[in-house]
């Protein structure tokens, strides 16, 4: 495989994704006490220490350790060796396109490899803004997860919005 400018963006996003999650996990780990709550930001962002043995806010952690071992590790290497598989191959993706996947392989990364070295994912932000409009514990795999997510879900509707003006003229 040639290295071009393409596949370097995409593999430096992944890799800097991996290493910031990776980066504030052991600082998490090393400095903040296990079931902690520290303030942020007064009560609407506040740093925590959770260790995650599901996936998203915790579900499948009362699996049996055949499936766990199936859904939370070998499934979603599987699926993000595909998605990058597709990132490589499909030339047409623009760069926030490229972008967003990238965000979404790195931070899928690096939460199967917490599962893998560690049994359990660290989370550690929380955000409340009220008792409705709040999240789950999270970290920045996730946060980049999410992120790649919006970056597809907008372009999507971007593009269709093209699609029905040109069709429109």
């Amino acid at each position: 495989m040639k290295i071009t400018r393409r596949t370097a963006f995409i593999f430096i996003t992944i890799i800097l994704t991996i290493a910031a999650d990776q980066i504030s996990k052991a600082l998490v780990r090393t400095y903040v006490e296990a079931g902690s709550s520290s303030p942020i930001i007064g009560n609407v962002l506040q740093l925590m220490n959770v260790e995650n043995d599901g996936a998203f806010l915790g579900m499948g952690g009362d699996l049996n350790p055949t499936l766990k071992l199936i859904l939370l590790l070998i499934l979603p290497v599987v699926v993000l060796g595909l998605v990058l598989r597709h990132v490589i191959k499909d030339k047409s993706l623009d760069r926030w396109s490229l972008f967003a996947f990238a965000s979404i392989i790195g931070g899928g990364i690096a939460n199967v490899y917490d599962r893998f070295a560690y049994g359990s994912v660290t989370d550690f932000l929380y955000i409340r803004i009220t008792d409705v409009i709040r999240t789950g514990i999270f970290n920045l795999a996730d946060l980049s997860v999410t992120t790649g997510m919006i970056i597809l879900v907008v372009l999507m509707f971007k593009k269709k919005e093209n699609r029905k003006t040109t069709k429109r003229i």
